[in-house]
């Protein structure tokens, strides 16, 4: 699913780039809890532990219901999720984030499915993410490289020593 040329779905950004999005999904998936960046009602941000969840072709973001988090981007979609950067400062898997709008799913079939599928706790919210950017840090020996991507766009990379 893709709403617009600025945002895609998971699977529209597996489709436009499948190494660079297997990679950044195994970095989330080397650990079970991320940080969730919202934007709270006066601006400022909200950072908060959440897990990733690839499923169905998208990044599912699963919350309590009435959480703050999703109080906050059912009011403004926009966040910023970052992945574990894992127990040291090596940087051996890279530094992986996304960024986009998280689209409330409410799809009765859809809800049923990720149920039978994942058997949540219930009640709960749960929404998908229309990537806007994905970004992964790493390291090549003593360059920093940063790979990013961008609906529309290739994939860019920069290597900085």
């Amino acid at each position: 699913m893709t709403s617009s040329s600025s945002a895609a779905s998971w699977g529209a950004f597996a489709a436009a780039e499948p190494v660079f999005a297997d990679t950044v999904r195994r970095r989330f998936q080397l650990y079970k809890h991320h940080v969730l960046a919202t934007l709270r009602a006066d601006g400022s941000p909200r950072v908060t532990g959440l897990e990733a969840d690839f499923r169905f072709d998208e990044l599912l973001l699963g919350m309590m219901p009435d959480s703050r988090k999703a109080l906050d981007l059912r009011r403004d979609p926009r966040f910023a999720f970052h992945a574990n950067p894992g127990p040291d400062a090596e940087m051996n898997d890279g530094d992986v984030r996304v960024s986009g709008r998280a689209v409330e799913v409410t799809d009765p079939e859809f809800l049923a499915r990720v149920i039978e599928d994942a058997d949540p706790p219930q009640p709960f919210h749960l929404f998908r993410a229309e990537l806007t950017e994905v970004v992964r840090v790493g390291l090549d020996g003593d360059f920093l490289v940063v790979e990013s991507w961008r609906p529309g766009q290739p994939l860019r990379t920069a290597r900085r020593k």
